[in-house]
């Protein structure tokens, strides 16, 4: 069983992830629109070389050969990262990557809007079994839904397909086709993800001498390059734009800006290429909701459509809300239990994943190397020997370096 000074470490770092930068928060200002995927989706293999709508952003080149796009890491702080130069408003991503190895070495799958709403998928390189999954509300520590411990066969040795299917309702997380967890909107109606965002694909490294203890344990350790550096590799990448429903768009989407500092999917604008503006479903229905600037809305709609002009800028006409924030609690794997702060026992009968408990409070600044400062409180958990002991590593899922990759 792990020491809680060491899950109080880890779970500090965890809390970083949550708090990533951004350039422009349309939480707090206005902001320059996010150009849409749209209908034309993105299909990438990048065993042919780059592919135009993804670009490198920072740190050491990703490289091209046959095996697709490599990002090897071989030093601290180094991310080779690729991003989107477009963004998906719901929609689905399929990457297909073999995860570097080594321990301190993270490959990692990551949506991130502006006002840091974030699902991701961290693939540790000192564990070969099964890549973490996470959601994170507007950057708010408090407001997550982490670790759902997908199992991966040889997570290191060979390519596998990961893909993240994300509607107005749920989101799930798959490996080679088979769906291995779902999060549903009614299940966490204040945290849910729901604002467009922008993919980020690549290693970096988690774990290195005088870095922070909670990200390096987490890590599986400092990472060792005596041997050379660590690769990961991404064949192929397909990403499918919803367009503010839960299938395909077939409308030609020019981009998205917010309504409003809520950051709510109902105030996030559509604009289509033919100047009207439309808005998202409503969690139940099945394609986004339209209307144009020369006509009114059927009055037969299932949802609200707002008519604008279409614009380049983020506008705001709200204040921004204040919404109380409660912390979270996950539930354990089908052979063991976690009893919260509060006393309460949760389990669950899904075999697909690992969750755990976990309640935070605090406050917690970033800058650009990724440092912060938090008072944490973790519940306590009672498990069979083998199951403990994963769920203690779990507890750092999702984390703080993320801060290192995401910021970038």
């Amino acid at each position: 069983m792990l020491s809680k000074s060491i899950i109080a470490a880890t779970t500090f770092a965890l809390a970083v992830s949550a708090q990533t930068s951004t350039k422009c928060s349309p939480l707090k200002q206005d902001c320059p629109a996010d150009p849409a995927v749209g209908k034309k989706g993105i299909s990438c293999d990048f065993t042919k070389g780059a592919c135009d709508a993804l670009e490198h952003i920072a740190g050491k080149a990703v490289t091209y050969g046959s095996q697709g796009a490599v990002s090897a890491v071989d030093a601290p702080l180094q991310a080779p990262t690729l991003v989107s130069k477009e963004s998906i408003f719901f929609g689905r991503i399929e990457v297909e990557m073999q995860a570097a190895p080594g321990q301190g070495v993270v490959t990692s799958i990551v949506l991130l809007s502006d006002d840091l709403d974030e699902i991701d998928l961290e693939a540790l390189g000192s564990t070969n079994d099964n890549i973490q999954s996470n959601t994170f509300s507007r950057g708010d520590q408090e407001k997550h839904d982490l670790l759902g411990l997908l199992p991966v066969s040889d997570l290191t040795g060979a390519s596998h397909k990961y893909t993240v299917d994300w509607t107005t309702d749920r989101i799930e997380f798959s490996v080679d086709g088979a769906v291995k967890r779902t999060l549903r909107r009614a299940d966490i109606p204040e945290r849910y993800p729901e604002s467009p965002m922008q993919l980020k694909v690549g290693a970096w490294v988690a774990g290195y001498k005088d870095g922070d203890e909670g990200r390096t344990h987490w890590a599986g350790g400092i990472a060792d390059f005596s041997k050379g550096p660590s690769s990961s590799f991404f064949k192929r990448i397909k990403v499918t734009d919803y367009a503010g429903g839960s299938s395909a768009t077939d409308r030609d989407v020019k981009e998205y800006t917010y309504g409003d500092r809520s950051g709510n999917a109902k105030s996030i604008q559509i604009h289509l290429a033919d100047g009207s503006t439309t808005t998202a479903d409503s969690p139940s229905s099945g394609s986004a909701s339209s209307s144009s600037s020369s006509s009114s809305s059927s009055a037969s709609s299932s949802t609200e459509t707002e008519t604008t002009k279409s614009s380049s800028t983020k506008s705001s006409s709200a204040e921004p809300s204040t919404t109380a924030t409660t912390s979270t609690k996950e539930t354990p794997t089908t052979e063991s239990s976690a009893t919260t702060s509060e006393g309460k026992t949760h389990s669950t009968g899904s075999t697909n994943s690992t969750m755990v408990t976990k309640t935070t409070t605090g406050t917690q600044t970033t800058d650009g190397s990724g440092t912060a400062t938090q008072s944490t409180t973790v519940s306590s958990q009672t498990t069979k020997p083998t199951s403990g002991a994963a769920a203690g590593v779990a507890i750092g899922a999702g984390l703080a370096a993320v801060a290192a990759f995401v910021a970038l």
